[in-house]
């Protein structure tokens, strides 16, 4: 990979006033004493507000690692981690969405939608309204009295995605969520994921190790290194976000120039 190949931009030489995210020097260690292994770092990263970052690379090289220090599920052995200027708060600072929808099987999805606003502290007579919205969002509107296992695995994945977006905090961050689903249903979720956070602005860090999804989704790109994962590339994708169809937009001959080296990169960065 040439010098080249890594775009610097001036967000990244300082915090300013709109960024989401900051991760100053951070590594990330597992284990004690002399068995100890190093995941991710040393990584710099600011992501502005309204951003949808896509962390891309090969298994194992600490995306999900840097996800969960963002989320503040873990903290880094060295470093730091801001969000909006403050350390991380696990289940408050951010929406988080996992690979599996993890939703509670016995409630409906009423239910599921019902307890996440209940928990952002949204007041119960605004819940219902507050539901519907929700769930018209993520496409997913008449479907609230059915039970999770009444519906089908995309469909699940949607009510974790309105349930992500109940909490109205400005972070969503989504580790590899349509990974076990097939390939039609992993497209449209994709293209209503994309709208979703056009039409919000909300701040969107996103973890895969697909190129074409990466370069469908995002509005940046970093290309992780293998473990201890870096930055390999940093890639501003400047195709349009709204007002584009899917379809067209996966058929342009930009598209296939982005997908192509970023593909590169990430084979690059795991060799």
């Amino acid at each position: 990979m040439s010098s080249s190949d890594v775009t610097t931009s001036p967000r990244e030489t300082g915090a300013g006033h709109g960024d989401a995210v900051r991760l100053d020097n951070v590594v990330h260690r597992y284990g004690r004493g002399g068995e100890t292994f190093t995941a991710v770092g040393p990584v710099d990263l600011t992501v502005p507000a309204g951003e949808f970052l896509v962390l891309v690379g090969a298994s194992g090289c600490g995306k999900s690692t840097l996800l969960r220090l963002v989320a503040g599920f873990e903290r880094p052995t060295h470093g730091s981690v801001r969000v909006h200027g403050a350390e991380p708060r696990p289940g408050v600072t951010a929406g988080v969405v996992f690979q599996t929808p993890r939703l509670f099987p016995w409630r409906t999805v009423r239910g599921n939608i019902d307890l996440a606003l209940r928990y952002a502290g949204v007041e119960r007579a605004r819940r219902p309204e507050r539901r519907r919205e929700l769930l018209d969002r993520v496409g997913l509107a008449g479907v609230e009295g059915r039970r999770v296992w009444e519906i089908s695995g995309g469909q699940q994945q949607r009510v974790a995605i309105a349930r992500a977006l109940a909490a109205e905090n400005p972070l969503l961050l989504l580790d590899e969520p349509f990974a076990a689903l097939d390939a039609l249903t992993r497209e449209r979720l994709q293209e209503d994921v994309r709208q979703v956070t056009a039409r919000t602005g909300r701040t969107t860090v996103f973890v895969t190790h697909s190129a074409d999804e990466a370069v469908f989704l995002g509005s940046r790109i970093i290309v992780l290194t293998r473990s201890p994962g870096t930055v390999a590339l940093d890639l501003p994708i400047p195709l349009p976000r709204d007002g584009v169809d899917a379809e067209d937009l996966r058929n342009s001959a930009e598209f296939a120039e982005l997908r192509a080296r970023v593909s590169h990169a990430v084979k690059t960065a795991a060799a």
